[in-house]
């Protein structure tokens, strides 16, 4: 990036995107700065906010963990797992990069996550945080999502409220439930930040927390 954006801004930029395209082209310089310029200053307490609930429902079962989108690895650092037991997937090759150099995941999988993946349904766990929100994913890659995971796999998903009302997750969760492919799904609400005075302070995020059938 030529100019030095603020916090704000690179969010913004993020929020534009509209393709799985957009999301390669925007993360590849986004990645250099993504913890300092905008984690940091923004106080971003969402990855936490979805790894405590990881904790307050996972049993030893619920391994290994797919981190879905995830970037640099935030939910990661704030599970505080063994690295044998989270892998990781995005679509930016540079986020990825940074998410390796900390060395939290057993495999990092270059991923268009808005397409049914290859990989057979092996993981206990289905986390994410940033992922489903405006300029990113909707509802369908979240049924694509549901294929990495096993039976009686957790799912922790966070989703940000507004892009949960105007993309229709709701109808869609209603749907798998009817379909017999999730069970015993709840909603805890989250905010994204603290100790930030931007527009985008009063953030929310739904956290999904259900079992995939």
């Amino acid at each position: 990036m030529a100019d030095r954006k603020t916090a704000a801004e690179l969010l913004k930029g993020a929020y534009r995107i509209t393709t799985p395209e957009d999301n390669v082209t925007y993360y590849a310089d986004f990645a250099k700065v993504y913890d300092s310029d905008f984690a940091a200053p923004m106080g971003y307490i969402y990855p936490r906010a979805v790894a405590e609930q990881y904790r307050a429902h996972a049993g030893p079962e619920d391994v290994p963990v797919a981190d879905i989108g995830c970037g640099t690895g935030l939910v990661a650092e704030a599970l505080g797992l063994s690295a044998a037991n989270i892998e990781g997937f995005d679509i930016s090759p540079e986020m990825l990069a940074k998410a390796r150099d900390k060395g939290l995941y057993a495999v990092l999988h270059e991923a268009d996550l808005t397409r049914p993946p290859e990989i057979k349904p092996r993981f206990g766990a289905l986390v994410s945080a940033g992922t489903f929100t405006r300029g990113h994913l909707g509802p369908e890659p979240l049924e694509y999502a549901l294929n990495l995971a096993r039976p009686g796999a957790l799912a922790v998903i966070g989703v940000n409220v507004e892009h949960f009302e105007a993309k229709g997750f709701g109808p869609m969760l209603e749907q798998l439930e009817t379909a017999g492919r999730i069970r015993d799904v709840r909603r805890e609400q989250a905010a994204y930040y603290e100790g930030n005075d931007t527009d985008y302070a009063g953030d929310e995020a739904h956290i999904l927390v259900f079992r995939v059938v």
